[in-house]
C-alpha cells in the first residue's frame, strides 16, 4: 500500500482483505444453506443487508421462527456501529456530493472501514472517492458471490460446526485489529491497547444491566469518546 489514491490504486490496495471475504462468505453460505434457506434468499440477503455478522444472527433468527420486527431491531443494533463509521468516514469526502457520501456509506464494512483507517496514516489524512469506491465494490461483489457460492457447496455439507465455520467471522475481526495495531505508527500500540481494554470493561460491565447488543453499542460509543479523550491527553 502506497499514497495513490487512484481506482486503480484501490482496486490493488482491497486485494488482501479479500480472502477474509471469501473465507467468511464461505462459512455464510454454507451455515445458511444448511439452515434451509434457498440460493435465492441467500444471494438476496448478501445484497441487500451486506452485514457478515447480521447475516449470520438473521438466518439463526429466522431458523428460531423469531417475528419479522424482532429480526430487524436485531439487525439494526448489530449494524448500528457503521453509522460510527460512516460518520468517521465522511469528514474525508466533505468536497463530494451527497449522492457519493450516501453511495460511499451505503456499501462500507469493518474491513473497507479498517483498510481506510490505515491508507490515510500514509496520506496525510487524505481519502479520494475512486479510492473508496473500488475498495467497496471489490469488497460488495466478492462477498456476495462467495455466499452463493458457499450456499451451493452446503449441499454436500450436512453439519457445518463441525468444520468451525461459526468462527469465520470472529477470526475475520480478530486479523482487523492485528492489521489497525501494527498499522497505525500515529496512535501507537500500548494507546490503542487502552482503548481496547477500556472498551473490553465497559461491555463487560454492561452486559450486567443492558441486552447484548445494547452493551456493544454503549461500550463502542463510550469507546470512541474516551479514544478521543485520551487522544487530546497526548
Amino acid at each position: 500500500m502506497n499514497a495513490n489514491l487512484s481506482f486503480k490504486a484501490g482496486l490493488k490496495d482491497v486485494l488482501p482483505t479479500v480472502f477474509g471475504y471469501i473465507g467468511v462468505g464461505l462459512a455464510f453460505g454454507i451455515v445458511a444453506h444448511t439452515s434451509h434457506l434457498s440460493l435465492l434468499m441467500v444471494a438476496a440477503m448478501s445484497f441487500i443487508v451486506y452485514a457478515g455478522s447480521a447475516q449470520f444472527i438473521i438466518t439463526s433468527m429466522l431458523l428460531a421462527g423469531n417475528p419479522v420486527s424482532a429480526i430487524i431491531f436485531s439487525t439494526f443494533l448489530v449494524n448500528s456501529r457503521m453509522i460510527l463509521m460512516s460518520t468517521s468516514l465522511a469528514q474525508y469526502f466533505r468536497h463530494e456530493s451527497m449522492g457519493k457520501n450516501l453511495w460511499l456509506g451505503t456499501l462500507v464494512t469493518d474491513e473497507t472501514f479498517a483498510l481506510a483507517m490505515n491508507k490515510q496514516n500514509l496520506t496525510n489524512g487524505k481519502l479520494s472517492f475512486h479510492w473508496q469506491n473500488a475498495a467497496n465494490l471489490v469488497a460488495y461483489l466478492v462477498w456476495g458471490i462467495s455466499t452463493i457460492v458457499g450456499a451451493i457447496l452446503g449441499g454436500f455439507i450436512a453439519n457445518p460446526e463441525q468444520f468451525g465455520f461459526g468462527f469465520a467471522l470472529t477470526a475475520m475481526f480478530i486479523g482487523l485489529v492485528y492489521l489497525q495495531l501494527i498499522s497505525d505508527k500515529h496512535l501507537g500500540i500500548p494507546r490503542q491497547l487502552t482503548v481496547m481494554a477500556f472498551v473490553a470493561l465497559v461491555y463487560y460491565l454492561s452486559l450486567r444491566v443492558l441486552d447484548a447488543n445494547f452493551a456493544l453499542l454503549t461500550a463502542t460509543i463510550l469507546g470512541c469518546l474516551f479514544g478521543m479523550e485520551l487522544k487530546k491527553w497526548h
